[in-house]
Parts: C-alpha cells; structure tokens; sequence
C-alpha cells in the first residue's frame, strides 16, 4: 500500500475560490466586505513573513485587511489600546495577534482582550468554553483545517478511532474536541504517555502535533490509517514534521506531506472564520 497524499495547498486553494464567490455575493446583497486586522509586535522574521501572507491572502479573494506593525518596545498598555479600537471598528470582523509576543507582554492578557465575536483564532475562553459544549463557529484554525483535510479523504469520521499527538490549547486538545464533535472515540497523548506505540497501533486516525521530528515511525502505524502531520521544526535549514514520512507512507491510507499539508489550511481557515465572523455581526 502506498497512502495519497492529502494535498493541503490544493485543497485550500479551492476553499479560497469558494470563498472569493461567497464575498463578493456578501458585497452585492449586503454592502459588507469580510475584514481582518492583523497586529504584529516585534521584528521576529517568520512572524514578518507570516503577516504578509495573509495580507495577500485576504487581497486574493477581496477581504478587507488591516496591519498594525509595532516595534518590540511596544507597551502592554498601547497594544490593548488598539484591541479596544479594534473592537469598536464596524469594518473589522476578525482580529488576529502574530505570535509570539515580545517576552514583556502577557499573551493570555492581549489574547482575552479580543471580542469574543472577532476572535477568528478561536483562542479567547469564551470561544474555548463553546468548543467544548459542541457549540460555535469560532474554533481554532489549524484544528479546523485538520478536520477538513480528513473530512476530504470521504472516510467516515464518526464511530473511529482517533489519537492525537500533543495537549496544546492551540492544537492538540482543539483538534481532539473537534474529533469529538465528529463522533470520534479520542485518545490524547502527550511526554507522559506510556507506550506511544501502543496507543498509535489502535488509531485509525493519528494527528500528530509536537515538533518532534520522526516521532511516529512505521512500525506504530495501523495499516490503512489517516495521519495528519501538524508538527513542525527546522532541522538543517529543512521544515521537517513529526511523522517518518518515507515509512509511514507505505502503511497509511491518507498523509499530509510537510510542508504543503496542514499549513496551507491554517490560513485558509483563518479567511474562513473572518468571512463567519462576518455573517454573524
């Protein structure tokens, strides 16, 4: 057996065709256009590039969007100035903070001043309390993206088996609620789990979400499994995941290659949130 590849780049590409369609039916009925402020403090390079991307992004499909870049000297006080004006602003219906922060603010602080209803990252408690009653649109967007990708695959989510790699807020426990929601019967793992192996042989979804490169080897995997690869480092100047892909690839059904798997649906997800953000205000 040799898996396909979930495509995350062609995938995506068609959820922001889809996108551009229902925006522009959004203007013409309404007079809305979908908006996104991005703020970035610091001079962290990926950051930089990252912003960037969802400038042109949201360019792409004609979505309003708006950067505050700020120095890493930036004060507490003067970031959540702008989330307050923000907030207040009608032609603003996302609001997303670049991470990570400069070490003098409190990301929990900036992150909870966001109205609930613009938090397109889906990271505020409200919006984390929603989640877990099955409520909500609002969900954290690489989770959202994950789902897709195994919802593309045409396999039946509800009644498996899923495990999850990594207890992150960002992704790990998101992305096991969501599986949840699907009906899915969820295992989470994490650095105390016993016997990975163990727990990875009886998955037939495995989503792994540590950075740990190598982390999942073929021998763990059941033959016919989805695996989703949502880890991430550099190693040798090379952005590596946290599956073997070269093993895995001969056992598994379905796997996302890195790059060009989950990180493509991260945005993709992101424009999707702003446009709901959008209907719902």
């Amino acid at each position: 057996m040799t898996a396909k590849v979930l495509d995350g780049k062609k995938f995506a590409k068609e959820i922001k065709e889809n996108l551009a369609k229902e925006i522009k039916e959004l203007y013409d009925s309404k007079g809305i256009v979908p908006g996104l402020a991005v703020v970035l403090a610091g001079d962290d390079d990926a950051s930089q590039v990252y912003v960037d991307m969802k400038e042109k992004a949201c360019a792409s499909i004609g979505m309003y969007s708006k950067s505050f870049r700020l120095p890493s000297t930036v004060a507490q006080s003067e970031l959540l100035d702008i989330i307050d004006q923000l907030n207040r602003d009608d032609k603003i219906h996302g609001i997303l903070i670049q991470l990570p922060l400069p070490e003098a603010i409190d990301e929990k602080v900036v992150s909870n001043r966001i109205h609930p209803e613009k938090d397109i990252d889906g990271f505020h408690p409200i919006n984390n309390g929603r989640l877990l009653l099955g409520e909500g649109d609002l969900a954290p967007c690489t989770p959202l993206g994950i789902i897709e990708l195994i919802k593309s695959t045409g396999i039946e989510i509800s009644g498996k088996h899923a495990v999850v790699i990594g207890r992150s807020n960002i992704v790990g426990k998101p992305t096991g609620m969501l599986l949840l929601k699907e009906n899915a019967t969820v295992t989470i793992c994490h650095s105390k789990t016993k016997d990975l192996a163990l727990q990875l042989k009886e998955a037939d979804i495995i989503v792994s979400a540590v950075g740990i490169p190598n982390l999942v080897r073929g021998y763990m995997v059941k033959e016919g499994a989805i695996v989703i690869d949502a880890g991430t480092r550099v190693v040798d100047n090379k952005l590596v995941g946290d599956v073997n892909y070269t093993e895995v690839e001969k056992i598994a059904s379905w796997i996302t290659p890195v790059p060009g798997g989950v990180g493509p649906m991260t945005i993709a997800m992101l424009l999707r949130n702003t446009f709901k953000a959008a209907l719902k205000r």
